[in-house]
């Protein structure tokens, strides 16, 4: 019995520590946006992008486009609309990064959350990603609240790599 307590009391523990690490990311975005380098590039700034992308979400659990490519270096605002009558979101990120963050809300539904990556928006509403893809490779988009990712609400990004004198901000020089 003390064992089930002691496991039970590690459990709530652990669980009111993640959510609330979790809460304090979206209120530390209010402020200011964190700029992690992350596997598909880091967070942007709105006067750097020279391509603005809209991005429908839809009751349908689909995204439109649901294949998008850019280039290497390039800084992308998504404008994204939400078409439908439910609350959607768009994150961007790796498939492992998305499948761990879907089951994460999967158990915890009503988790508030907000990164420079992500976008959750009301029905009617609009929301912004601005994003410096600056690795190249094969990204995913996803919306992760509960049941919408399951149901193939999902996209895809390929970051064409840049020039091969392109230095690591995806910004060309001479050599």
């Amino acid at each position: 019995m003390k064992v089930m307590n002691a496991l039970l009391a590690a459990s709530l523990l652990a669980v009111s520590l993640g959510v609330s690490a979790h809460e304090n990311h979206a209120k530390a975005k209010t402020t200011a946006v964190k700029k992690e380098q992350k596997d598909w590039g880091i967070a942007g700034d709105a006067k750097a992008a020279k391509r603005t992308i809209e991005v429908s979400m839809l009751d349908t659990m689909r995204f439109s486009p649901d294949k998008i490519e850019v280039k290497q270096g390039d800084t992308v605002r998504f404008v994204v609309k939400n078409s439908g009558k439910m609350m959607h979101e768009m994150v961007i990120g790796t498939k492992k990064d998305l499948d761990e963050h879907a089951a994460l809300m999967a158990k915890f539904p009503n988790m508030e959350h907000d990164e420079p990556y992500m976008t959750h928006v009301g029905p009617g509403k609009t929301g912004e990603i601005v994003w410096t893809f600056n690795r190249p490779g094969d990204f995913d988009f996803a919306c992760l609240i509960a049941g919408h990712y399951q149901a193939g609400m999902v996209g895809k990004i390929k970051v064409v790599a840049g020039d091969s004198k392109a230095d690591g901000h995806g910004k060309a020089h001479k050599h």
